[in-house]
Parts: structure tokens; sequence; C-alpha cells
């Protein structure tokens, strides 16, 4: 037996025994279908096909939040749910509402709120996975950033660069929103924690979201484009120069703002000559990264005056 077959016979048998008795044999089950949802992300991220991933991604997320208020306290299942969440968000509701925004900006606006709601929702699930490690973390670290932050340590890398990556994308998404603005501070301590435990963790991830959080922060020591350019090549140097994503993030975060047209097309360029079969477990990211940079580039005349 394949093991998606398999997973489809727990997550059935799951369903069955939640809707009967036994408490303690309901857990286990429980426990098992969440270990292999949360084992199972790989078979996601390097899928090719971004409108499978569309169609089946809102029922996956939705299991996980059946399989948690079962298991509230799942570290698997709050990973899959903090990361999932955010990333849906961003690759199939803000992205499409950047897309039509010129066609239907009332539209427009109201699939950007909702991809906001969404980063919320990731936002919160981090918070849950960072407080069953830590309990009465969330509390303590709006009230104390700096001291709440010292009780996390390497194996909570994965729940703070999700908790900073939606946080900074549910704030980024209005920037007219003084208040959500307001936040960035705690961003900053849990992206600043995550590079002291491990600066190289994920391949480099922590340096891609340097590239655009450089842009965005007011503490830096040096011009935030000399740090987001230097977090580039650490980022390139770490993904072999197959990641699209970070010359998306640099065209975006350093060349539109400069008007910098021809390093713009440049990046663009770089970023749709990656290899999507070269780095397997990025094969879906790369693929809508190269999607975006096509749709930029088609908006050169727009964005560049």
């Amino acid at each position: 037996m394949n093991i998606s077959r398999l997973v489809v016979f727990m997550i059935v048998g799951t369903m069955l025994l939640i809707q009967c008795g036994c408490s303690s044999t309901k857990k286990l089950a429980v426990n098992m279908v969440g270990d292999a949802l949360a084992g199972g992300g790989e078979t996601w991220s390097s899928d090719n096909d971004p409108e499978l991933i569309r169609e089946a991604l809102p029922f996956s997320l939705k299991l996980v939040e059946s399989l948690l208020a079962e298991s509230p306290e799942h570290d698997g299942l709050l990973f899959t749910a903090a990361s999932g969440f955010t990333q849906y968000a961003y690759a199939f509701v803000q992205m499409d509402a950047e897309r039509i925004a010129d066609q239907d900006f009332e539209k427009a606006l109201e699939m950007k709120a909702r991809a906001r709601k969404l980063y919320i929702r990731g936002r919160d699930y981090g918070f849950r996975g960072l407080e069953a490690r830590h309990k009465g973390f969330r509390e303590a670290f709006l009230d104390d950033p700096d001291t709440a932050i010292l009780k996390t340590d390497a194996k909570d890398l994965p729940m703070l660069y999700w908790t900073a990556v939606s946080w900074v994308s549910a704030i980024s998404i209005d920037k007219t929103d003084m208040e959500a603005i307001g936040d960035l501070p705690y961003v900053t301590v849990l992206v600043d924690r995550a590079l002291e435990l491990d600066p190289d963790w994920n391949q480099g991830a922590l340096y891609s979201l340097m590239i655009t959080f450089a842009m965005n922060r007011q503490d830096l020591e040096g011009e935030p484009e000399a740090v987001a350019r230097e977090f580039f090549e650490k980022a390139k140097e770490a993904t072999g120069g197959q990641d699209a994503s970070i010359y998306v993030s640099l065209a975006e975060s350093v060349c539109i703002p400069r008007q910098d047209k021809a390093e713009f097309k440049e990046l663009m360029n770089k970023a749709l000559a990656v290899d999507v079969d070269v780095r397997k477990e990025s094969r879906l990211l790369n693929t809508l990264m190269q999607k975006r940079a096509e749709w930029l580039l088609s908006r050169t005349d727009e964005l560049f005056f």
C-alpha cells in the first residue's frame, strides 16, 4: 500500500473514531493522522501544478483544524496550520488580488482583506505552537518581547519563522493601517531571535525573508538597501542561486522603489532562468515565483516612469 492511500485510510478511520467513544483511542488516532499530515509537506512543496494545490489546500487546512480541535497542542498540526494558512494567503489570495486590481479594484480590496485574515490565522497558530512549548508565551511576549523571546530555543525555529512571516505579511498588505504597523517591533524580535539561533536554517529561509524585511526596519545599522543586498547574496549562496523568490524579492523591494528598470529586468530574467527541477523541495514555490516574475515583467511600463 502506498503512503498516500495509507493516509486516506488513516483519515477515514480517524473521522469514524472522532464520532464515537474512547477518548484515549480517539486522540491516539488523531495524533497518528496529524503526524502523517505534518510529515507530508514536501509532497505539496515539490508539486509542479499550482492550480492543483490551490484546489486541494482549503480542504487540507480545514482537516488540520478539525484534528487540532481534538489534539490542540499537536506540534506538527500547529506548524502545518501556521505555514499552510500563510502560504495559501500569499500564493492564492494576495497574488490574485494584485493581478486583478487594475480591472476590479473593489474586488481586489476584498481579497486583500481576506488574505490579511488568513495571515492572522496563520500567526495565531504560530503563537499556539510556541505556547505549547512555553506556557504563557504569547501574553509574556506581548508584554515584554525582549525578555520572553529568550525562552525560545532552536527547536522553536519553525514556529518563530512562520509566526514572523504571517505577522509581517498581515502588516504589509495594508500599509495605511498605522495600528498594525505599530506591531513591527514584535516581528523584529521574532526574526532577530531566529537569526541568532541559526541564521542558516532551512537553506537560507531567514536570509530570503530579510531581503524584504530589511527595507521595512527602522532600527538597522547601515542603509536598508545595503543590508537587503547583503542578505540577498547570502540567500543566493545558500540556495545555489536556484530560488526564484530571492530575485523577485530584491526586484520588488529595491529596484522598483529606486526605479532601476535595468536591474529589475535582469533580476526577473534570472528568476525565470531558475530550473524548477533542481531543488525539488521548492518546485512549487519556484513555479509560483516565475509566474509572478512574468506578470511583473508584463507591467514594466506601469512600474517604471
